[in-house]
């Protein structure tokens, strides 16, 4: 229980420091869209402008439906060996991490436009599931016209009344998904009180290029979600982790 809660701890500081163990209020903003505003621009077009960080071989964006990146997206910079991710919470709330890696390779964009009120991520470069790289955490506020609400409430047994399907790892961790009025969407539930951390990892829409993740940071009992509109769950599983370790996972399932 106390690595589980060094694991919350350890999450609310990254998102309050700076990569070199600083205040990150007392730095520099990370890196950001360029302005693109000219004496001529109106105030609307600067509104709809996305809002980006960088890391050498990725930028995330945060930006409105009107912006060129709606949503949340990463674009993979670079041609070598790594793959792009952006890792963000929703909201303001740390238990639950959510991760999309972009597998497409450079100059493909890939994301999700479910975002929350509050949004903070980073951009970040990976090999394999070896994260290599990243930079600066960044939070924006009402970039989304119709935020995606955060759930408190939802438990183990809550998502497996709500789900479609389900499938387990272990006794430890717990993947759930449905389709329901407001879309396809996602639950990633601990169910072991014990020092690891539980994941799902899917597909959506059959884009085998795009890989998501939520990491549930909060301990037994909890559950974190994940919205998709009208996009499917094409492969999905569930696994468990120490840390960026992997301790166990079952091959994907297929929808």
């Amino acid at each position: 229980m106390l690595g589980r809660v060094f694991i919350a701890v350890a999450a609310l500081a990254a998102v309050v420091l700076g990569t070199d163990g600083t205040a990150a209020a007392a730095e520099p903003g990370p890196a950001t869209a360029e302005t693109r505003v000219t004496p001529g621009t109106t105030q609307a077009k600067a509104e709809a402008d996305p809002v980006c960080v960088r890391v050498k071989g990725a930028e995330a964006c945060v930006g409105p439906d009107g912006s060129d990146r709606p949503g949340i997206t990463i674009e993979d910079t670079a041609g070598d060996r790594l793959h792009a991710a952006v890792e963000y919470y929703l909201n303001g709330y740390l238990g639950t991490e959510y991760v999309v890696h972009n597998l497409a390779g450079r100059g493909a964009v890939r994301g999700s436009r479910e975002i929350g009120k509050v949004v903070t991520f980073r951009a970040a470069l990976y090999r394999g599931n070896r994260r290599v790289k990243y930079g600066r955490w960044k939070t924006v506020q009402n970039i989304a016209k119709y935020p995606v609400k955060r759930e408190t409430r939802i438990t183990p047994d809550t998502a497996r009344a709500r789900a479609k399907l389900c499938t387990t790892t272990r006794g430890a961790a717990m993947t759930c998904f449905a389709e329901r009025g407001t879309g396809t969407y996602v639950l990633a539930c601990d169910v072991r009180a014990d020092k690891y951390q539980a994941r799902a990892e899917y597909f959506v829409g059959g884009d085998p290029t795009a890989r998501f993740e939520i990491h549930q940071l909060a301990g037994v009992g909890t559950c974190g979600k994940a919205q998709h509109g009208d996009l499917s769950i094409s492969m999905y599983r569930a696994a468990v982790f120490d840390g960026r370790h992997r301790v166990a996972d079952k091959l994907y399932k297929y929808n």
